[in-house]
């Protein structure tokens, strides 16, 4: 409004944002999670996040219209979210959130079980009963909500002594994806990420093993090249 000469703030030294460390599970660790998972509400979920990298929400708001599985592949059309203690529903906020994924085979198995295994109870439910078509629900049969989910992974969590936050399974998905040499660009891709920049940025632990990598491929093609 101009009603002073200067703008104090611009004095001001802004606090830098700490990052929370990143924690990611090896293939082993994933391994013996998804293992222990078997037979609790949280193994489905947990094979197709650290299958894909999806956020939490996008996971809880996956539908079986969203899912090609004779393609193999899935669309992140709409994500869950809790507010004022609602439900609801919403598309993804930006166009690269909302995104075309590659299922792992293991990823589309278990998907094609469980919906095999809906119909048969749908077959057997009262005629004119509707069936959800959300992928995920909560053990009570309706949606699951984010709030919910959480404390129900809690309680996994603690029963198997994992230190590590929902989250970082969506890191560990990114961290395997990088460390295999899969292009970033790629893992940008599914993760959801607004640009390639941020995924350089937030995944910058794994590249000193690609750079590694890369020199070893280096190596290689000069020493051919020298002895030919």
């Amino acid at each position: 409004m101009r009603l002073i000469a200067r703008n104090p703030s611009d004095d001001l030294a802004l606090p830098r944002i700490r990052r929370p460390e990143i924690k990611a599970l090896t293939e082993g660790e994933i391994a013996r999670m998804l293992a222990t998972a078997t037979g609790t509400p949280v193994a489905v979920p947990l094979l197709v996040l650290v299958g894909t990298g999806m956020r939490r929400g996008e996971l809880l708001g996956l539908r079986w219209r969203d899912i090609d599985l004779d393609g193999g592949t899935l669309v992140v059309a709409q994500t869950a979210q809790e507010a004022y203690k609602e439900l609801h529903f919403k598309e993804p906020k930006t166009a690269k959130s909302r995104r075309r994924i590659t299922l792992p085979g293991v990823v589309v198995e278990a998907l094609r079980a469980q919906r095999t295994e809906e119909a048969k109870q749908a077959l057997a439910s009262p005629p004119g009963e509707q069936g959800s078509d959300l992928v995920l629900l909560a053990p009570d049969g309706g949606p699951w909500w984010p709030s919910n989910f959480n404390r129900t992974w809690q309680r996994f969590k603690g029963q198997q002594a994992l230190t590590i936050r929902f989250h970082d399974l969506r890191h560990s998905h990114a961290t395997q994806l990088l460390a295999a040499g899969v292009h970033v660009k790629i893992v940008s891709e599914r993760l959801g990420h607004a640009s390639v920049g941020i995924t350089l940025d937030v995944y910058s632990h794994a590249l000193p093993a690609l750079q590694e990598g890369a020199a070893a491929l280096i190596d290689a093609g000069l020493r051919a090249a020298l002895a030919g």
